[in-house]
């Protein structure tokens, strides 16, 4: 090109990037600006955001003031991709195609209950499927999430932790196989925050996609990020096992031109009573956002967000282990937006995409998805969907919207599954049915019905005759379950190494503090005497006289359990993980024995003749009856405990006694700042974790969202469970305890 050509391709380029005072719209410029991840629908005075009254009445939006906003934002539209530098190749890559019909995503914890069975130590993929079939009507991609809040309790990071999985590599590689013979593609998730553990030795864009080829999965949702860089989606490429990018934080704001390869993102959006638009999926149609409001009860607004876009739902209940189940109203809901939804995939990504097309009854809103005309067919026999909303907290009936009029067309209500008979003035066909009190609609337009649309009004058929109002709007919690602690035969006297606990009245107060989940039920655990599981427990009560372990179980104490016992667990991943040939390495005889599950240190108190203690156990062994924030006193003592380890890796935990300040007024040891100690364990429908006391000396850095420490005495880390292969870890020991006669 010669230089002549580049100045006039540039100054081509300035005049598109002007202000468009010369378009043909009666709109002041940025009017509607877009916010964050939407774009404001019209309103009736031109300028505010949300409804407002017109003359002393409530009206739909008039045609002009449409009109003009339409006009608006496709000029801004234009505008902005030409300033975006935009290119959509990436939607045109066949094995990428699947995210524009992923309309239902969960994000599903690698730890629930419905995903991996701890007893066989198998995946249980299709009992998940099923669940959520049954429930919801199924999903399209699953986000398996296997690292945050366990993420940073030791050294390994967040591809290791995939790594550890049940199975290794290998057995991750069959579940997500086993997803995708249930026709579910499969996200993981990505923490960039992760920079405190152990590195990789590779640039974090080419580990993910190494390991994500090895393990056949299909995307990566990005926590807390606006964009994946470019140069992962190079990486990716380069495996020849591409995979699809979904960042958590929209791509919105400064880094909106990233949707030309982030395919996918989520959406954290703004519910007016006057529904916004997508700003992604405006500047490319093709692009697929899961509206996500995870902490929300009651999922109306998302849902009828995403319907009224044509874009996908975030169905994510286990929120780090706070279960958030959805009602059965919602649930009902979600049946019967995704199964339109995926029955007219082709048609939601439309370019000719209409929001906020004219309706006949305020409070209605509805969005036009206009198809291209299939082989054989003039451009009149276009089909078209109109997906609606009713805003309203009352039901809407009679005529709903004019559409055009062709003698060879049928109007479907498909929300109703029925045939609707059009009032016929010229060129226009007037269209009357009902919409619930916040419900939903969906008209189809169309010379002729496919098989699988045919079904799709049998079913809405069937599922309508029962209305959403019908159905429970009522939010549940899980209730938990303590696991029994099985008592000891009880001791005379204290048995060797451990300490007399007398009895006496304590008052057991302890708060969780994981960092999500506030303070509402179904946060941390619930005690034998709660009603729900909840953040804070205060309990007064006596505790009977028992001995504890003076000390952590050390490595010495955990190798002579081995040689008596040859025990050997099923699961022995990473098990003693930092022992070689068998042994401890040397020096390590006086260290607290870290690398065990759960499992394992039972089958060491078993042989012991001894058990786990309850968590109020250890805390009164640790603290009395005085209510003392640390076993020594109310003010921290840095020498009472091991120094903090706040490199990338962990060298391991300090010899047992090697700090006695730290002593408890019994004259327990090591109980704060050297390792973890397993205690109770608690379960639900879909999670199991154990409450961990104590701390450890390992604090990675350079993010909050690291598993907490819990020093104090009145605080306890909730541990999420799985699988003994990614539960053991290297800071988390135990200590045992023997009932008294």
């Amino acid at each position: 090109m010669s230089q002549r050509a580049r100045w006039l391709v540039f100054a081509a380029s300035l005049l598109l990037c002007l202000p468009f005072a010369a378009q043909e719209f009666n709109v002041p410029h940025n009017v509607y600006p877009p916010k964050d991840e939407q774009i404001p629908g019209p309103a009736n005075d031109g300028a505010a955001v949300d409804f407002c009254c017109a003359k002393g009445g409530q009206a739909p939006i008039s045609q002009a003031v449409f009109n003009d906003w339409l006009a608006y934002i496709k000029t801004w539209r234009r505008e902005h991709l030409v300033r975006m530098g935009y290119d959509g190749a990436q939607y045109d890559r066949p094995e990428l195609k699947w995210t524009q019909s992923s309309f239902v995503q969960p994000q599903m914890m690698a730890h629930d209950r419905y995903f991996y069975d701890p007893q066989s130590g198998r995946y249980t993929v299709d009992r998940y499927l099923a669940d959520l079939k049954t429930r919801y009507g199924g999903i399209d991609s699953v986000l398996v999430w296997p690292s945050y809040p366990n993420l940073g309790i030791d050294d390994r990071n967040q591809f290791d932790l995939i790594r550890d999985m049940p199975g290794g590599i290998d057995g991750v590689r069959a579940m997500v196989e086993a997803f995708h013979r249930g026709g579910v593609r499969v996200l993981f998730a990505y923490n960039p925050w992760d920079r405190g553990t152990r590195p990789d030795p590779a640039p974090d864009g080419v580990a993910l996609a190494k390991l994500m080829a090895a393990i056949g999965a299909d995307g990566v949702n990005a926590d807390t990020m606006e964009a994946v860089p470019p140069a992962f989606r190079a990486a990716s490429d380069q495996t020849g096992h591409p995979i699809a990018f979904e960042p958590e934080n929209g791509a919105n704001g400064d880094v909106d031109f990233a949707i030309g390869w982030n395919i996918l993102t989520w959406g954290y959006w703004k519910y007016p009573f006057e529904p916004m638009i997508s700003k992604n999926k405006w500047l490319e149609p093709r692009h697929m956002v899961h509206v996500c409001d995870r902490w929300a009860r009651d999922k109306t607004d998302t849902l009828q967000a995403a319907f009224f876009n044509g874009v996908g739902f975030e169905s994510w209940e286990n929120i780090f282990s706070v279960w958030n189940g959805m009602t059965d109203r919602d649930a009902e809901a979600l049946r019967r937006v995704s199964a339109i939804e995926r029955t007219f995939a082709d048609l939601l990504i439309s370019p000719g995409w209409e929001p906020h097309t004219p309706v006949l009854q305020y409070g209605v809103f509805a969005s036009k998805f206009p198809g291209a005309p299939s082989a054989g067919r003039s451009s009149n026999e276009a089909r078209a969907l109109w997906t609606m909303v009713n805003r309203n907290e009352f039901a809407v009936s009679g005529e709903q919207i004019q559409v055009g009029y062709q003698p060879n067309w049928h109007y479907y209500d498909v929300w109703h599954g029925t045939e609707l008979k059009p009032q016929i003035n010229g060129a226009v066909a007037t269209l009357a049915f009902d919409i619930e009190s916040h419900g939903f609609g969906a008209i189809l337009a169309t010379p002729d019905l496919t098989s699988r649309e045919k079904d799709l009004i049998a079913e809405m058929r069937q599922r309508s005759s029962r209305p959403l109002a019908s159905y429970s709007r009522e939010w549940r919690f899980l209730s938990q379950h303590q696991v029994e602690i099985a008592p000891t035969k009880p001791a005379l006297g204290a048995p060797e190494g451990m300490v007399r606990i007398p009895d006496g009245d304590f008052v057991f107060a302890v708060a969780g503090i994981q960092i999500e989940g506030g303070n509402t039920a179904g946060v941390d655990v619930q005690m034998p005497w709660e009603g729900a599981p909840q953040r804070s427990h205060h309990h007064a009560m006596h505790v009977k006289t028992f001995y504890m372990d003076r000390y952590p179980v050390t490595n010495a104490d955990f190798k002579n359990f081995l040689d008596a016992s040859r025990y050997r667990p099923a699961d022995d991943h990473n098990f003693l993980r930092d022992w070689h040939n068998g042994s401890y390495p040397d020096g390590w005889a006086n260290r607290p024995v870290t690398w065990v599950s759960l499992e394992d240190a039972r089958a060491y108190a078993r042989w012991a003749g001894r058990r786990l203690p309850h968590e109020w156990e250890w805390q009164y062994a640790a603290q009395s009856s005085d209510g003392r924030i640390y076993p020594w006193g109310n003010a921290w003592d840095a020498s009472a405990a091991p120094s903090p380890q706040k490199g990338q890796t962990f060298s391991g935990p300090d010899d047992v006694g090697a700090h006695p300040k730290g002593a408890s007024p019994f004259g327990v040891m090591d109980l704060v700042g050297n390792v973890w100690q397993w205690t109770d364990e608690y379960s639900d429908d879909h999670m199991r974790a154990a409450v961990l006391r104590g701390g450890s000396t390992y604090q990675p850095q350079g993010s909050i969202w690291y598993f907490p420490q819990a020093y104090k005495l009145n605080e306890h880390g909730k541990y999420l469970l799985m699988a003994p292969s990614l539960d053991r870890s290297g800071t988390v020991g135990f200590r045992c305890a023997v009932d008294a006669q």
